[in-house]
C-alpha cells in the first residue's frame, strides 16, 4: 500500500511526512553548489561572449569594457553590440525555464511547458504582427504579452474541460503552437523585402541584432514576473498537497492555478519577445534540475533560472562559433537538442499510461 501511494504521488509534491533535517540539509547544500557551479559556468560564458567576434578581444580588456572601463572602442563594441545579445539570452533563458517550471509544477506533468502549450507560438504571432503594423521595437514585448494570451485563451477554448486529461490539454497546445507558427510563416511571406528579414527571427528564436531599448523593455518585465513567481512559490507548494488539503488550508485553488498560469504566461511570452520561439529551454530544464538537486523548492526554481540562461547563452555560442554553418539563429540549435528530448518524454509518457491501464 505505501508503494502505491509513493506512485501515485503527483510531479514535485512533497510528501506529507516530515523529513529529517539532515536529508533537507544535504538538499540545500546541493541547490547551494549547483547554483555556485552555474555562476562560475555563467561567468565563463558571458566573458566568451563579449571577447569573441568580428574584431576578438583580449578576456579581461572584454570584462573590463563591458564595465565601461578602457579605451573608447573596446568599450563600444562590449557594450553596444555584444552586451546587448548576451543579456537578452540571460534573460530569456531564465524566464523561459521558470516558465517551464512551474508548468509541469502545476500541470504534473513533464511535457506541459510554453512551447508546446502554444505560448511561444502565441508570443511569436503577437510580436510580428505588431511588427506588421510598424510599430516601435519598445512595444515588442506587450504585443508578445498579448499573443500569449491569445494562445491561453485557445488552449482554454479547445482543451480545458472538465475531465480532459492534462495529455490531451499538451497535445491541443502542440496544435496551437502549430497554427499559430503558420500564422507567423504566412505574415512572412507576405511582408516586403525590408521586413522579412527583421521578422525571421520570431520563426526559429534568435538573439542577434538586440538592442539595449528591447532587452530594458523586456528584462524590466521579466525581472517583474521572475519576482511574482517567487512570491507564488509557497502557494504552489500548498497546491502539490491536493485540492482538498490546499482549501483545509485556506487557499483558494482556482485562484492560485490562474495566478501562476498568468506567471508563466508573461515570463514565456516576455522571452519570445526577445528570442521568437526558443524550444528545448523550458521542456528540459526543469527536468534537469529535479535530476540534480531533487524535488522543486524555492532554491530549486532560482536554479533553473539560471540553469536556462546558461543553457540558451551556451546555445548561442554554439550557434555562433562551433558550428559549421556560421550565422544560424539560437533556435536551431535549441531545436535540435529538443526534438529528442520530447520524443523520449511522450515515450515515456505513453508506457507510463499503458502501465496503468493494465
Amino acid at each position: 500500500m505505501t508503494d502505491l501511494a509513493r506512485d501515485e504521488k503527483p510531479l514535485g509534491s512533497p510528501s506529507l511526512s516530515p523529513s529529517p533535517a539532515p536529508g533537507r540539509g544535504r538538499r540545500v547544500r546541493r541547490t547551494v553548489l549547483l547554483a555556485l557551479a552555474g555562476l562560475v559556468v555563467l561567468g565563463a560564458l558571458v566573458t566568451v561572449s563579449v571577447a569573441n567576434g568580428d574584431m576578438p578581444l583580449p578576456p579581461a580588456d572584454a570584462v573590463k569594457g563591458l564595465f565601461g572601463i578602457g579605451d573608447s572602442a573596446t568599450v563600444l563594441v562590449v557594450q553596444e553590440f555584444r552586451a546587448p545579445r548576451m543579456v537578452a539570452a540571460i534573460v530569456a533563458g531564465a524566464g523561459l525555464a521558470v516558465a517551464g517550471a512551474l508548468l509541469q509544477r502545476l500541470f504534473r506533468n513533464p511535457l506541459a511547458s510554453p512551447d508546446v502549450m502554444g505560448v511561444t507560438g502565441g508570443a511569436s504571432f503577437g510580436a510580428v504582427a505588431m511588427l506588421a503594423a510598424g510599430a516601435s521595437q519598445a512595444l515588442m514585448p506587450l504585443a508578445a504579452l498579448g499573443g500569449g494570451l491569445l494562445a491561453a485563451v485557445l488552449l482554454g477554448v479547445f482543451g480545458w474541460r472538465a475531465g480532459v486529461s492534462v495529455t490531451r490539454l499538451v497535445l491541443v497546445g502542440l496544435a496551437v503552437q502549430a497554427g499559430l507558427s503558420a500564422a507567423v510563416s504566412f505574415m512572412v511571406v507576405r511582408f516586403p523585402t525590408e521586413l522579412a528579414g527583421s521578422a525571421l527571427q520570431w520563426t526559429t528564436g534568435s538573439v542577434y541584432g538586440r538592442t539595449w531599448t528591447e532587452v530594458w523593455s523586456a528584462g524590466g518585465a521579466m525581472a517583474v514576473a521572475l519576482l511574482a513567481a517567487f512570491v507564488l512559490q509557497r502557494r504552489l507548494a500548498v497546491l502539490d498537497l491536493g485540492d482538498d488539503s490546499a482549501g483545509a488550508l485556506g487557499l483558494r485553488t482556482h485562484t492560485a492555478r490562474l495566478q501562476i498560469l498568468v506567471v508563466a504566461i508573461v515570463l514565456a511570452s516576455l522571452a519570445a519577445a526577445l528570442t521568437g520561439p526558443v524550444a528545448f529551454v523550458a521542456l528540459a530544464v526543469p527536468h534537469m534540475v529535479r535530476f540534480l538537486a531533487g524535488p522543486p523548492t524555492a532554491g530549486t526554481l532560482a536554479l533553473s533560472g539560471l540553469a536556462g540562461a546558461v543553457l540558451l547563452l551556451a546555445s548561442d555560442l554554439v550557434a555562433q562559433y562551433l558550428l559549421p554553418v556560421g550565422g544560424l539563429p539560437v533556435g536551431v540549435v535549441t531545436a535540435t537538442l529538443g526534438a529528442p528530448w520530447l520524443l523520449v518524454l511522450m515515450i515515456r509518457q505513453s508506457s507510463s499510461v499503458n502501465r496503468s491501464v493494465r
